[in-house]
């Protein structure tokens, strides 16, 4: 889609943190041009949670921004996995598809990643008691982390969401209709990111992770797992934060003054 369907980056900024730089900036003398560190985003969660679902950049542009990330693709249309620079799409069929770059998302976060932090886990764990754990392992929770786990599980539930028709139903009720999938001993990649608080309505605060096998048959946005022990927690600290917000449709008419924090953390478990 054409580049004027977008807001410049500085100025998308600018309304979500009340910021002129192009990038925010989270760590002192961190370069604002390192792409390598920088999570960048398309439209908003609440966007999103309220039935914000045209497609809006192609995927071959999301590919410039990183090669690691998720999201979802027009019309809510399953579950988005980046990885190693290969967009995946796991649509309600449970099954996973690659996606061409004309393809486009109404939301997604990417990055490129590369790990500078590591966590062993020393008991196994469900996805409560990881995500209570594991907050308390990351050196602040003020900071992005784009989050990689490879292993084999003994239990990874997943869930892909169908295309969506016009006129579009919010998140919660589009969800009604999801298909959930729990695999046995499935090996593969969890990914995605931890977002701090101060991140709310824009994208989901804490962790927010997708799965991905590694013979690309079985994956999706992951509503409960078993992390055995000794699995290795990769994070990459990301330090800038960019975003490009549409310009047209159903975004710009979308009341985003709410407060759907409740809401959102049930449609995510």
């Amino acid at each position: 889609m054409d580049q004027k369907f977008f807001l410049g980056i500085g100025l998308a900024v600018v309304i979500v943190f009340a910021a002129s730089a192009v990038y925010i900036n989270l760590q002192k003398n961190a370069p604002a041009s390192a792409d390598q560190d920088v999570l960048y985003q398309v439209s908003t969660i609440d966007a999103v949670m309220q039935g914000v679902y045209e497609g809006v950049l192609p995927i071959g542009d999301l590919k410039k921004h990183g090669d690691f990330g998720i999201g979802t693709f027009h019309a809510l249309d399953g579950e988005m996995t980046v990885l190693d620079g290969v967009v995946y799409q796991i649509k309600a069929d449970g099954q996973v598809y690659t996606v061409p770059d004309s393809e486009t998302t109404p939301f997604a976060s990417v990055t490129y990643f590369k790990g500078d932090r590591t966590v062993t886990t020393v008991v196994p764990m469900n996805s409560s008691v990881f995500t209570a754990t594991m907050e308390k392992q990351l050196p602040t929770r003020n900071m992005i982390y784009a989050v990689k786990i490879h292993g084999t599980f003994p239990v990874m539930k997943v869930r892909a969401p169908p295309e969506q028709q016009e006129p579009y139903p919010t998140l919660p009720e589009a969800l009604k209709n999801q298909s959930i999938y729990t695999y046995s001993d499935t090996t593969g990649t969890i990914l995605g990111f931890y977002t701090p608080v101060f991140f709310k309505g824009v994208n989901v605060p804490g962790y927010h992770l997708h799965y991905l096998s590694d013979d690309r048959t079985t994956g999706g946005h992951i509503l409960d797992f078993n992390i055995p022990q000794g699995t290795v927690v990769e994070y990459d600290i990301t330090e800038n934060f960019a975003m490009a917000l549409p310009t047209s449709g159903d975004f710009t008419g979308v009341d985003l003054s709410q407060d759907l924090s409740e809401e959102l953390a049930k449609v995510e478990k």
